[in-house]
């Protein structure tokens, strides 16, 4: 960040709870308030720490985590959009080129506002079209992401459709769970949801177990589902719920030991210490704006 980049985020800063600095490549919000403890980067609006006070560490984050430009970091909650996974054609997008999950995770975002209202922080942040996601046929649009953090976690993503066209897009907070074994927790509130299985060629599925436990590699997209799902793990003994409005995706992924070993931003047991519970709009769930349209999603997070 050169110097008056800082010196205009210095206007953001609240004495005691909200700094700015550099952390390698990326400028980086260090959160502290009475009620938590946090961590975002600018770049992809990346938040990758959430620590409510008495409690353990929220999200999990990759000690083999890269913090430099353009790469996205591996963990707390990556932001999706506008696609979910590879880019593929379809009659409203004929596109298929571009980076796995769009460009909104690699993308600086712009620092808005920061206030404190009691014992809570509130962020905004906004994506606008670059030269990155014009050359990918996205020009006219504008992502807003709003974070209020204490206590809870309450994260909100709104986009306008700025074009005088439609806008089609998938959209998801892929949040990263710290978990103590994987394999001994449980998810709740999934029961009855139809889900796509992607470890077995896509088939569509129902889930017929009240609680969904994880065995080897896990990635589900449920669809048609605005549940909340509850996280419980016996061995850190807490729970954590997620709510959410607005979306109808709900998914789940572990990359199980397999998987794990073949990537270079994870150590080789790291599967075991995390499950990502994604609020999100894909698959045949995914948006579609009519001009100058808007579409907010959101998202909150609290330890029970």
């Amino acid at each position: 960040m050169n110097p008056n980049q800082m010196a205009s985020y210095r206007d953001f800063e609240i004495p005691g709870i909200l700094a700015i600095d550099d952390k390698h490549e990326l400028t980086r919000l260090k959160i502290t308030t009475n009620t938590c403890s946090a961590e975002l980067y600018l770049q992809g609006a990346h938040l990758t720490q959430w620590q409510p006070q008495q409690h353990q560490q929220v999200l999990f984050l990759s000690e083999r985590s890269s913090f430099i430009k353009g790469k996205a970091i591996r963990g707390g909650i990556p932001i999706i959009f506008p696609w979910f996974g590879a880019r593929t054609a379809n009659t409203c997008d004929p596109r298929s080129d571009g980076p796995a999950h769009g460009f909104a995770r690699t993308s600086d975002w712009q620092l808005v506002s920061s206030s404190m209202t009691g014992d809570h922080l509130t962020l905004s942040l906004a994506l606008n079209a670059n030269e990155v996601s014009q050359a990918l046929g996205f020009e006219q649009f504008q992502v807003n992401y709003n974070l209020t953090i204490g206590s809870e976690l309450e994260l909100q993503l709104t986009v306008k459709n700025c074009s005088d066209r439609k806008l089609c897009f998938a959209e998801a907070l892929h949040t990263y769970f710290l978990v103590a074994d994987s394999e001994k927790i449980t998810i709740e509130g999934l029961a009855g949801n139809e889900y796509y299985d992607k470890t077995d060629s896509f088939k569509k599925k129902r889930q017929e177990e009240t609680l969904l436990t994880l065995r080897g590699e896990t990635d589900r997209p449920y669809i048609n589902t605005e549940a909340t799902v509850v996280l419980h793990d016996p061995v850190m003994k807490r729970g954590i719920s997620i709510s959410k409005s607005h979306s109808n995706t709900t998914l789940i992924w572990n990359p199980g030991a397999e998987l794990t070993a073949k990537m270079a931003d994870m150590s080789e047991d790291a599967w075991k210490q995390m499950v990502c519970i994604e609020t999100a709009n894909a698959l045949e769930n995914a948006i579609i704006l009519s001009p100058g349209a808007v579409h907010a999603m959101t998202a909150k997070i609290e330890v029970v």
